[in-house]
């Protein structure tokens, strides 16, 4: 064996995680009595758990019984929440425990990224993460966390739930529109982004007239090279809405969808857009009326026919 083999061994066996030792097996757990999980005798269909499960919770229950708040027992949750990070009741009294004892929160924030690493879409994980950022009162890590999250999945709700928590409750909204801008380039279809666009204006310039014609002129821009990205339609239906002159008096906009209709670029989404602006102009004008049936027919028949009895309905209700 060489040299350089022999040191790759070594390393090897070094690196190696050391085998798990239950609980009942430690010395330093002696005392305590564990609790078995009071199951339905014959049960029908009863779970499987695996040694180590039952072990590590059997003496969770028991420390729980007791209201044992120690460092042993911190650990002992770490245990439980790597075998079921979704168990709530664990991640409460974990945070009891750091409470109590005073634990530097800044390990608890490498804690909960590892976690986070490993169950993205875990609810429970979020929700502590947040509840130690409110503790130690510092979002530093925040942005980054949540932007190495996106850039691996884009549409994670829970990643940008938090981050739009985190730049709301600590007034960071700088780059965030520049973020957008980056995601939509990426993928011009993903929702999450142009509803973080639209949260970023609501919060910071809001829809001024400069504001709104500016995205007015990026959101058509964005249409044209995806006529059937619903996304963007909405978050067009959605900046018009908070004008005066509503969804159906942006003349820009009027043109826009009119220039498509000649050139013969149609989508579901435009006809249902234009369905919004007539509607919005129903209740006073009788062509408004009829262009609203007319286009609910061609959506029913023809354009989007899996919804056809939805657009027949709508067609009725004028």
């Amino acid at each position: 064996m060489s040299e350089t083999e022999s040191s790759g061994d070594e390393c090897v066996l070094k690196c190696k995680k050391p085998a798990f030792v239950l609980y009942r097996n430690r010395e330093e757990w002696k005392d305590v009595v564990p609790i078995p999980q009071a199951d339905v005798p014959n049960a029908v269909v009863a779970i499987n758990y695996s040694e180590k499960f039952k072990d590590v919770y059997d003496y969770l229950r028991a420390v729980l019984a007791k209201q044992e708040k120690s460092e042993r027992v911190l650990k002992l949750t770490e245990d439980a929440l790597n075998l079921n990070p979704a168990n709530y009741s664990v991640w409460q009294y974990r945070r009891v425990i750091l409470r109590c004892l005073k634990i530097d929160l800044r390990r608890e924030l490498v804690f909960s990224a590892k976690m986070i690493h490993q169950h993205p879409k875990n609810y429970q994980v979020w929700y502590h993460r947040k509840a130690i950022v409110e503790m130690l009162g510092d979002p530093s890590a925040e942005l980054e966390l949540t932007k190495n999250d996106l850039e691996y999945d884009s549409k994670n709700y829970h990643a940008w739930q938090h981050r739009q928590w985190v730049v709301q409750t600590f007034g960071m909204f700088d780059g965030e529109m520049v973020l957008c801008d980056t995601m939509i380039e990426a993928d011009i279809r993903n929702n999450s982004a142009w509803n973080h666009r639209f949260f970023v204006i609501s919060n910071t310039t809001r829809f001024t007239p400069q504001v709104v014609a500016a995205q007015v002129d990026y959101t058509l821009q964005q249409i044209s090279k995806a006529i059937h990205n619903e996304s963007a339609w909405n978050f067009l239906r959605g900046i018009l809405c908070q004008t005066k002159d509503g969804i159906s008096g942006n003349i820009k906009v009027n043109t826009f969808c009119e220039n498509l209709i000649a050139s013969k670029n149609i989508s579901p989404q435009l006809l249902a857009f234009l369905v919004d602006i007539n509607m919005a102009l129903a209740k006073e004008d009788q062509k408004a009326r009829e262009k609203v049936k007319e286009l609910c027919m061609q959506l029913a028949t023809d354009v989007d026919t899996i919804r056809h009895n939805y657009w027949n309905y709508l067609a009725q209700t004028v």
